[in-house]
């Protein structure tokens, strides 16, 4: 059996965990509490089977009801959860103060993300200048590992078919959609420079600059992300700034080695 194979039969075996994670999920994206048959309408879900598990979170203190409004929002139970994550993972704290650096130095918003599961990346590590204008971007932000800079970095070194990657394409959104043909060049632009650019495709007048950790076998499971307005970033220069996350990106992996196997840049070759 495929790996893929293996991981659906995994979800088929727990269908409950599954939809209690697609709740949250769900809850978390929401910008206002939502109902439950909105809920179950979103997610595929039967009204009576979302009832059950709305219930269960919110005595487990992960999900708040609202008993005049008969709406679900995501509670603060989630916190301890998540803060334990962030703070156990090795790679957010070995990566968080050289991302400062980083942002520092050019002024710029930075931010590291991991693998959350196939399909996304979420935000582990941030760092902000102190500007008078800066981007919003908030700590455990999850998005389409597919989507921007990073996204073209997960193309370029993922062993993705070609008709799914189509497909995913297809499901993103951005400001100023690229053609696919277009993205697909860029994305072998990518694999042949070692990190990808996003300059104004995905939020208009702002650059995008990512760079890829790799795993054992020389696939991303995580980046190094800068995010600036364009016309600053020009005036710098993003082969600059990508030599410095670059830099950064090889001091960071030979310090993970043997603590969680990421490969880095010199021995990614051998990897593959």
């Amino acid at each position: 059996m495929t790996e893929t194979g293996d991981r659906e039969m995994r979800r088929r075996q727990v269908p409950a965990v599954t939809r209690a994670i697609c709740i949250l999920r769900q809850l978390g994206k929401a910008n206002e509490p939502v109902g439950v048959n909105q809920i179950a309408r979103e997610l595929e879900l039967i009204p009576s089977t979302c009832l059950h598990i709305l219930r269960v979170l919110v005595d487990e203190g992960l999900v708040e009801f609202d008993p005049v409004s008969k709406r679900y929002s995501i509670d603060v139970g989630i916190l301890p959860i998540a803060r334990s994550a962030i703070q156990k993972n090795n790679f957010a704290n070995i990566v968080e103060r050289r991302l400062t650096d980083l942002s520092m130095n050019f002024g710029v918003t930075g931010i590291a993300t991991q693998m959350s599961d196939a399909d996304h990346m979420v935000v582990v590590a941030l760092s902000q200048a102190p500007l008078p204008f800066r981007l919003q971007v908030d700590l455990g932000s999850r998005f389409p590992a597919l989507i921007s800079a990073t996204g073209r970095c997960f193309a370029a070194f993922s062993a993705i078919p070609e008709a799914e990657l189509k497909k995913s394409f297809a499901r993103l959104h951005w400001e100023h959609p690229p053609a696919y043909e277009d993205w697909k060049a860029q994305v072998d632009e990518t694999r042949q420079r070692g990190y990808a650019v996003d300059k104004g495709t995905y939020i208009g007048g702002v650059t995008i600059v990512a760079a890829p950790f790799f795993d054992q076998s020389g696939r991303m499971i995580r980046s190094v992300v800068t995010i600036g307005i364009s016309e600053k970033i020009d005036a710098i220069g993003i082969d600059t700034i990508a030599a410095e996350m670059l830099a950064l990106r090889d001091e960071v992996s030979s310090l993970l080695i043997g603590s969680d196997g990421v490969a880095s840049a010199g021995n990614r070759a051998s990897a593959r």
